[in-house]
């Protein structure tokens, strides 16, 4: 028997996961501000994403490089994600990602995507980008624009191998799925 706890729970991502089905089939980016979606795709990915217990309670998303996101990404600081919460950092080029539990990696920095992604290796984070070519590059999540659509990909083996389970209800709405 579930929770109530755990049934409320559910049903957030169940809406949450209609919310993100409706961008990845629907919503064109010229619709509504193109990192705003992204920004939703980044807190479904966040969501749909299964940590490590010793996560702890907050998950930090790190946004590294020259933010894209501008103040749409903003509204994910504090926001609940499976009894955690969100908290928002920008980090300069050169800065630790030590402590990131996401990060989303910049175009402004994809020239430097090798040593990114070593320097997280050992590490449960969840990698994402919107660059293309990203997700065959090591990047668990790569998210792109087609006919006006946001989609995304997924890289299962690097999400793994960060000791990270992305859903499987996730997965069957990217346009690709490397294992």
């Amino acid at each position: 028997m579930k929770s109530p706890a755990r049934e409320v729970t559910e049903v957030m991502a169940a809406l949450w996961l209609a919310t993100l089905l409706l961008f990845a089939t629907g919503a064109r980016a010229d619709d509504l501000p193109e990192y705003r979606l992204k920004s939703a795709f980044v807190y479904n990915f966040m969501l749909f994403t299964e940590w490590p217990a010793a996560t702890g309670n907050t998950l930090n998303l790190c946004i590294y490089g020259k933010d894209p996101f501008g103040a749409e990404i903003d509204g994910l600081q504090g926001k609940a994600v499976v009894g955690r919460s969100i908290a928002l950092h920008r980090k300069a080029t050169g800065e630790s990602l030590k402590n990131c539990q996401a990060v989303f990696i910049a175009a402004s920095v994809m020239g430097s995507l090798p040593n990114i992604l070593e320097s997280l290796k050992g590490q449960s984070t969840l990698t994402l980008a919107d660059s293309p070519g990203a997700m065959r590059q090591g990047v668990a999540l790569n998210m792109g624009v087609a006919q006006g659509k946001v989609s995304f990909e997924a890289n299962l083996q690097v999400a793994r191998s960060a000791g990270l389970n992305l859903s499987s209800k996730l997965l069957r709405l990217a346009t690709e799925v490397q294992q």
